[in-house]
């Protein structure tokens, strides 16, 4: 009877030990998967304009990849026309690989490893695309948020523009998004989709870029101008107007919308879809030339699609294709300076291209 006793009260203390155990390790789970979310959270949820307050950007893996970003004052739609740069650094496609645009920007001298703007009174040009796909998407939109203003303050800029898959974020097409945004939002009892509406921050931000930009002699953009849009004869300052009250529209467009409009955003001929110069039916150099023409420029800047002669020149030198894997570690960009063209990567290596226009 007694050993039944010692024997009750093992059990009894046996299964109050367990359950003690698993709410310990359920709030260890908690607390870790909060810790999870927590630089996530700081860095997408700053709804407000914060002007004068510092953001921590932090990097729990890379402590020293770190950066703090300072709110701007006004946001302002950009311009979609400027003058020849003395120097320019072209990228498209980063989509969220934060670690290959850092290396790429600090061996090219845009910035240092403290993030400061070291290119002077360059340019630097995004031909779209900074999300889906990769790990670090906030992180990236944060410091191109940054660098825009120290760029300002040193004389020179920095020039983005929205892609395919900016639109598709801003508009509700979520297809490409990596899945720990949607479940880590979820968690935190937050729509993904408000993260990026007209108002927050980034949001906002994004809604004041164009899909469409002269600099200089060079036409930018993310996908390319179909032959359709050249018919237009729209300028390109028509163009981003009439387009942007669609930017987070786009999934959902309406019939009844401006067929203007429409050509904008179909998937055969809009400036972020388009897929002529590199696929078939491939544009001809005449609907090229009539691009340069109608534009008054000497070459076309686009992104979008990965072919294995990017970076690198078409068309007899009048189309530019940026678009490389940098999923798969290939982190390259053009340089143009003094009057000549590089392609350049990660590790600063500079090939000069075969032909200099």
């Amino acid at each position: 009877m007694v050993r039944n006793y010692f024997k009750h009260q093992k059990i009894g203390y046996s299964i109050h030990s367990a359950i003690v155990i698993k709410e310990l390790n359920l709030y260890c789970i908690m607390k870790f998967r909060l810790l999870q979310l927590l630089p996530f959270l700081s860095m997408i949820l700053l709804v407000k304009n914060s002007f004068g307050q510092n953001k921590a950007v932090t990097f729990s893996k890379h402590p020293d990849w770190n950066f703090e970003v300072s709110m701007k004052a006004k946001l302002e739609i950009e311009p979609c026309v400027t003058k020849m740069p003395e120097k320019l650094f072209l990228i498209s496609d980063v989509e969220g690989e934060f670690e290959g645009f850092r290396s790429l920007l600090i061996s090219n001298k845009v910035m240092d490893e403290n993030y400061n703007w070291t290119f002077g009174k360059g340019h630097m040009v995004i031909c779209g695309d900074l999300f889906d796909r990769g790990n670090e998407v906030p992180e990236c939109l944060w410091l191109i948020y940054k660098l825009e203003q120290e760029a300002k303050a040193k004389g020179g800029y920095l020039h983005t523009l929205l892609g395919n898959h900016d639109i598709m974020n801003l508009s509700g097409d979520l297809r490409y998004v990596q899945p720990k945004y949607l479940e880590e939002a979820k968690a935190a009892g937050i729509d993904y989709m408000s993260l990026y509406s007209k108002d927050t921050e980034l949001g906002k931000w994004l809604r004041t870029k164009n899909i469409i930009e002269k600099i200089g002699d060079n036409l930018c953009m993310h996908a390319g101008v179909a032959p359709q849009i050249n018919k237009l004869k729209m300028t390109l300052q028509d163009i981003n107007t009439k387009c942007r009250p669609f930017y987070d529209k786009a999934a959902k467009m309406e019939k009844s919308v401006d067929p203007l409009v429409a050509d904008f955003f179909a998937g055969s001929t809009s400036l972020f879809w388009y897929r002529g110069y590199f696929a078939e039916p491939k544009a001809t150099e005449a609907e090229v030339d009539e691009t340069l023409s109608l534009y008054g420029v000497k070459r076309i800047v686009v992104g979008h699609t990965i072919v294995p002669g990017n970076v690198g020149f078409y068309y007899n030198g009048k189309v530019l294709g940026l678009d490389v894997n940098q999923h798969a570690g290939n982190h390259q960009a053009a340089l143009m300076e003094k009057g000549k063209w590089f392609k350049v990567d990660d590790k600063g290596t500079r090939t000069e291209l075969l032909k200099i226009f």
